[in-house]
């Protein structure tokens, strides 16, 4: 009989009057069942967070930091255990799911880095103008208040990380909503807070049902909400609450340019190895996986049988295996919808190159050419496997058509020419270019983020405790300057 995880309210475990089983995407068993909180437990939680948020922003930084690099050890000693948790209830590749864990070891110890010394404060002289004579201008940053985080499935350990750690690091409560496909990664951070000395009710982890979070959102005591997830969810969060200050990072249909001097059967080799494993990984359940490759008629034809071939080889399967690089989506219907949205291209005319099957939740790996420009597959982010290439000629119209799209998280230019590089940066309407690879690398201390549709805010350490925070002006008078 699988037993029921206790959720974490203020700091302490706690169980409410129903709960729901957690099940793995693969092949359907049982991982755990979770508590569900009751209204009354999730009002405790907001007003002991509220309550202690003027205590928790004036906690000494050795103090959030100690805390944060503790979460940070203890994921380190806990790698295996954590990475099978969510390969079990996400479908996650073991070696993804290890390489997720290593990821919010960083974040913490990011965070707890950050802590030390973010918020130093900066001086500025005012008498530069008459008026100013004497006075001088000390600014610091102080919380917003309580964060209500809310995280989603395909991360769901180290985007709950993005969430938890610079919130803590910068003195501001945080109420943690994992998603609900998979909580049990986000309860594990629970036990490894619950072994630190942060003040009761900085923190609590809710499993709360999506269809109970419209009174969560409008909650005037959590005047931040960090959201990760759909398009359409986000931007309804945004609407409900328009004097919140929200953080959205929501989808992308992230495109990988492969330019004319990119020419070499070496670089055309890692071109496409990278491609194929990052618009792969996660089962294409990323927002930066590699959607679209536009490729320089130069390099086209030598550069697409090389992309089938790296797809080709993708091992899928089993999660729980080693050897695998490709498991299930999220759930069966996740998969039902990747495949309407290719049957619907290759109905229109584009060229199934490989993968078009499904099995149950798992979709195999799919390279299409020739998509047409109004399909769903080339206007929506596909969150799955599957992948489409375009020829164009020249660096002007590759550019071109990365921002024809309604999104902008990450694009990646494979180029050699520093001032090509230059031109992508300034030209590419996204948060992020990553030169010579996919745009699926992300450095967890940078900042994350998208423009147009893709979202608000940034995330990465120092970027969100700067979004959860606010500038405070100190005017001192009467110095000798």
């Amino acid at each position: 009989m699988t037993s029921t995880h206790a959720f974490w309210l203020a700091g302490r475990q706690a169980t409410g009057e129903t709960a729901f089983d957690v099940t793995s995407p693969w092949d359907g068993r049982v991982v755990g069942a979770v508590s569900v909180p009751t209204d009354a437990q999730v009002e405790e939680a907001v007003a002991a967070a509220y309550a202690v948020r003027d205590e928790f922003a004036a906690t000494p930084a050795h103090v959030r930091a100690a805390a944060l690099d503790h979460v940070s050890r203890r994921l380190v000693e806990r790698t295996e255990e954590i990475a099978q948790l969510i390969s079990a209830e996400n479908g996650k590749p073991m070696k993804w799911a290890r390489g997720e864990v290593g990821r919010a070891v960083s974040v913490f110890r990011f965070a707890s880095e950050e802590a030390r010394r973010f918020n130093g404060g900066e001086a500025q002289r005012l008498d530069t103008d008459a008026g100013g004579q004497g006075r001088l201008a000390f600014t610091r940053r102080f919380p917003k208040g309580v964060v209500l985080g809310i995280a989603p499935f395909n991360f769901p350990l180290n985007l709950c990380a993005h969430k938890v750690a610079p919130a803590i690091a910068a003195g501001a409560p945080i109420i943690l909503k994992p998603a609900p496909a998979t909580p049990l990664s986000a309860l594990i951070l629970g036990e490894l807070l619950a072994e630190t000395e942060l003040p009761v009710g900085s923190w609590s982890v809710l499993p709360v049902p999506n269809d109970r979070m419209p009174a969560l959102v409008q909650d005037e005591r959590l005047p931040v909400i960090s959201f990760t997830g759909s398009e359409k969810v986000g931007y309804a969060i945004m609407d409900s609450v328009p004097r919140k200050h929200c953080t959205l990072e929501l989808g992308g249909n992230g495109a990988a340019v492969v330019l004319a001097d990119f020419a070499s059967d070496e670089d055309l080799e890692w071109a496409a190895t990278r491609i194929a494993t990052f618009s792969n990984y996660q089962g294409g359940q990323s927002c930066i996986s590699v959607q679209r490759v536009i490729a320089d008629a130069a390099v086209y034809d030598r550069l697409l049988p090389r992309i089938v071939a790296a797809v080709e080889a993708q091992v899928t399967g089993d999660p729980s295996d080693d050897a695998t690089d490709v498991g299930p989506l999220v759930s069966e219907d996740a998969a039902k919808r990747v495949e309407s949205w290719v049957d619907e291209a290759v109905e229109a005319g584009a060229s199934l190159l490989t993968g078009g099957k499904r099995d149950g939740a798992s979709y195999a790996p799919t390279v299409l050419a020739d998509v047409p420009a109004d399909v769903t597959l080339s206007c929506e982010e596909v969150f799955g496997p599957v992948l489409t290439v375009r020829k164009v000629n020249g660096e002007e119209e590759a550019f071109a058509a990365v921002n024809d799209s309604k999104y902008g998280l990450q694009a990646g230019v494979f180029t050699h020419d520093l001032q090509t590089a230059f031109r992508a940066h300034r030209a590419l309407e996204v948060g992020g270019v990553v030169v010579g690879d996919v745009p699926s690398y992300r450095a967890d201390q940078m900042p994350y983020g998208g423009a147009k549709q893709s979202g608000v805010g940034r995330e990465g350490v120092r970027f969100a405790m700067e979004d959860y925070t606010y500038e405070r002006v100190m005017v001192l008078t009467g110095l000798a300057l």
